[in-house]
C-alpha cells in the first residue's frame, strides 16, 4: 500500500506541476502508437504465451489493429474536442457569454482483465492521455508474460511521473481500487466489479464499469440461417469465445433450431479443419477450462443435447460446443459462459424471446437478426443493453465513434471516442460576465428594482 500510494502520489504531483497541453498529449500518442507497431510480434508471442495458446491473428486484430485505431482516432479528433464549445447564456443574463470546457482531472487507475489484455488496457490508458490526465495501470496477474510486455512498453514511452504499472495479485489489485484516484477505469466481472466500485466509493471516486453479464443473439424467421450461423460462429469462437461481449446463448424460432444446430457445425469444421492448433485460442487457466467442463457436463447430466463441432488439440483446448434447449436452471443459463460453449434455444414467437431477454438482467451487448426494420425496433424498444449490433455480432466495440459501456449489472458509464474523452474531463462551465450587466442592479432594497425582478422572473 505504500508503495502504491507513492506512486500515485508522485503522479499526481508532476500533473500538477506541469499538465500536458496538446501538443505534449499528441506526442505521447504518436509515440505510443509508434512503439507498439514495432513490437506486434512480441505482443502476440507474450499473449500467446499467457494462454497457452492463442491465434497471432486474432492477437493482431483485437489487440493490435484496435489498439492502433483507436490511437489515430484520438489523435485526429482530439484538437477539435479541446476546444471550448459556446453555449447560450440566456437572455436573462444578457449580454454575459458562456462556454464550456473539458478539462484533464488528474490521475486515472485502469484496472484492465486478462481477454484482450492489451487493448483493454491500452485505450483506456491511450484515452486519459488524451485528455490529459497520467496514468496508473493495473494489468491482469492472469496474463503475467503480456502484463510485462506492457510494464516494458510503457517505460520506453513515457516518463516514470506520468505513466506507472503495478504489477501484483488480486490482493494488489484490491488495494489499488481502493487508491484515491480521479477517475478509475475497470473491466472484468460483475462480481468483481461490484467490489471495486464499493472500494471506489470510500474516496467518491467516479468509476467507469466494463463488466459483463448474457449477452443474447435473437434470429428472426426472416433471416437466412447460413448467415446467422457464420456470423454467430465469428462472434462465439473468436479467441474461444473469452469475450465480455460474445454471443452467450441464441434464441431462434422454434422451427429452425435443429437447422441452426447443424449450419453451426458446418461452419465450424470448415473454419478449424484445415489447422486447428494454429487458429484456435486456448483457454487461459486449467481453473477456467474445468469451469467450462462442469457447465458442458451439467448439461450432459440433464440429458440435454450436447454437440461438440469440431475436434482441436492441445492442452486447455476446449472445442466449440452448442447445448440445445437448455432450461434457466442449467448452468450455462445462470453464469455468463465465458468460453466456447453456445446454448440454442427454440421459441415459439418472437413475442417469448423479446420478453425472455427483457426479463433477465441487462446484458453487455445484444445481437437481433432481421432483415425487417419493424422487427428490429420491436425487439430494441423492449430490450435494453450496452451496445447493439445488427445482423452482425461483436463489430459495435469496433466502431470508435459509438461509445462502448454496459447498463445495470453489465456496467456504467462508457468510453471509446468522444465518449472516453468526456468520461476522463471535467466539463467545466464557464460564465463571462460583461463589463455592465443587469446582475449589477440585483441588491437590496428591492423595492427600487421591483419592475426589473418581476421581468426576469416572468
Amino acid at each position: 500500500m505504500d508503495e502504491l500510494h507513492a506512486t500515485l502520489a508522485r503522479l499526481r504531483e508532476a500533473w500538477h506541476a506541469n499538465k500536458p497541453d496538446r501538443a505534449q498529449r499528441l506526442e505521447d500518442l504518436r509515440r505510443l502508437r509508434a512503439a507498439l507497431a514495432a513490437r506486434l510480434d512480441d505482443m502476440a508471442a507474450a499473449i500467446s504465451a499467457d494462454f497457452g495458446h492463442r491465434s497471432v491473428h486474432e492477437s493482431l486484430l483485437a489487440d493490435g489493429m484496435a489498439v492502433r485505431a483507436e490511437i489515430d482516432r484520438l489523435r485526429r479528433e482530439l484538437p477539435r474536442w479541446m476546444r471550448p464549445r459556446r453555449v447560450g447564456a440566456g437572455w436573462r443574463l444578457w449580454p454575459a457569454r458562456a462556454e464550456v470546457r473539458h478539462v484533464p482531472v488528474g490521475v486515472v487507475g485502469v484496472i484492465s482483465p486478462w481477454n484482450y489484455p492489451v487493448n483493454l488496457a491500452l485505450v483506456p490508458l491511450a484515452t486519459a492521455i488524451a485528455a490529459g490526465n497520467h496514468v496508473y495501470l493495473k494489468p491482469s496477474e492472469y496474463t503475467p508474460r503480456t502484463s510485462g510486455f506492457l510494464g516494458d512498453l510503457l517505460r520506453d514511452v513515457f516518463p516514470a511521473d506520468r505513466v506507472a504499472v503495478a504489477q501484483g495479485d488480486a490482493g494488489v489489485g484490491a488495494a489499488f481500487a481502493a487508491l484515491p484516484f480521479d477517475h478509475l477505469v475497470f473491466t472484468g466481472s460483475t462480481a468483481v466489479g461490484r467490489k471495486v466500485m464499493a472500494a471506489a466509493a470510500q474516496n467518491l471516486t467516479p468509476v467507469t464499469l466494463e463488466l459483463g453479464g448474457k449477452s443474447p443473439a435473437i434470429v428472426c424467421a426472416d433471416y437466412p440461417i447460413e448467415r446467422a450461423a457464420a456470423r454467430l460462429a465469428t462472434g462465439k469462437w473468436f479467441n474461444a469465445g473469452q469475450t465480455c461481449i460474445a454471443p452467450d446463448y441464441v434464441l431462434v424460432d422454434a422451427g429452425r433450431r435443429d437447422a441452426l444446430v447443424e449450419a453451426l457445425r458446418r461452419e465450424t469444421l470448415a473454419r478449424y479443419a484445415v489447422d486447428p492448433a494454429a487458429d484456435f485460442t486456448r483457454i487461459i487457466s486449467q481453473a477456467q477450462f474445468e469451469r467450462l467442463q462442469h457447465c458442458v457436463d451439467d448439461a450432459r447430466r440433464r440429458g440435454l443435447q450436447v454437440h461438440e463441432l469440431a475436434p482441436v488439440e492441445g492442452e486447455r483446448a476446449f472445442p466449440p460446443t452448442v447445448v440445445v434447449q437448455p432450461g434457466d436452471d442449467a448452468q450455462v443459463m445462470r453464469e455468463e459462459i465465458f468460453g466456447p460453449v453456445l446454448p440454442v434455444i427454440g421459441c415459439a414467437t418472437l413475442e417469448k424471446a423479446i420478453g425472455r431477454v427483457a426479463a433477465g438482467d441487462r446484458p453487455l451487448a445484444l445481437y437481433p437478426f432481421s432483415h425487417d426494420r419493424a422487427t428490429v425496433e420491436r425487439i430494441l424498444h423492449h430490450c435494453l443493453a450496452g451496445g447493439v449490433t445488427v445482423n452482425d455480432t461483436l463489430l459495435h466495440f469496433t466502431a470508435g465513434a459509438l461509445p462502448f459501456g454496459g447498463v445495470g449489472a453489465s456496467g456504467m458509464g462508457a468510453y471509446h471516442g468522444r465518449a472516453g474523452f468526456d468520461a476522463m474531463t471535467k466539463a467545466l462551465p464557464v460564465l463571462w460576465q460583461a463589463r455592465r450587466a443587469s446582475s449589477d442592479r440585483l441588491k437590496p432594497p428591492y423595492s427600487k428594482i421591483d419592475r426589473l425582478v418581476r421581468m426576469l422572473v416572468r
